[in-house]
């Protein structure tokens, strides 16, 4: 395994459907290895996850229910703006840092939006 054999000091985890399907396996792999991980969805730090960067989830929700409103007041899709996500969270596991050894700056922990425990 290219993880185990190359040691790397940290991951960055990409989102991907397939990726999160395996969520347990990924979650166990990093466990296994002690290698910190952030990951580019905050809900792995729910699980295990040591930090999670991601755009929070109800904003995209809020802003997808504007669009569909438009559409269905017969707003043509293509004439709508493509957005990209203006508000993001910050996530970070501090259970998961203790169990790596890890000690999370202050400056982080205040600036995060949830510290679990």
């Amino acid at each position: 395994m290219v993880i185990v054999k190359d040691r790397p000091d940290a991951l960055y985890v990409v989102g991907n459907p397939n990726l999160f399907s395996q969520r347990p396996r990924v979650l166990g792999l990093v466990e296994r290895t002690r290698l910190p991980a952030i990951w580019s969805e905050s809900t792995w730090v729910t699980d295990g996850g040591l930090i999670g960067y991601a755009p929070n989830q109800s904003d995209m929700f809020r802003r997808g229910a504007w669009y569909v409103d438009r559409i269905l007041r017969g707003a043509k899709p293509a004439d709508l703006p493509v957005e990209q996500p203006t508000k993001f969270e910050l996530r970070i596991n501090l259970k998961t840092a203790k169990a790596l050894g890890l000690t999370i700056p202050q400056s982080l922990l205040q600036r995060a939006d949830q510290v679990i425990q």
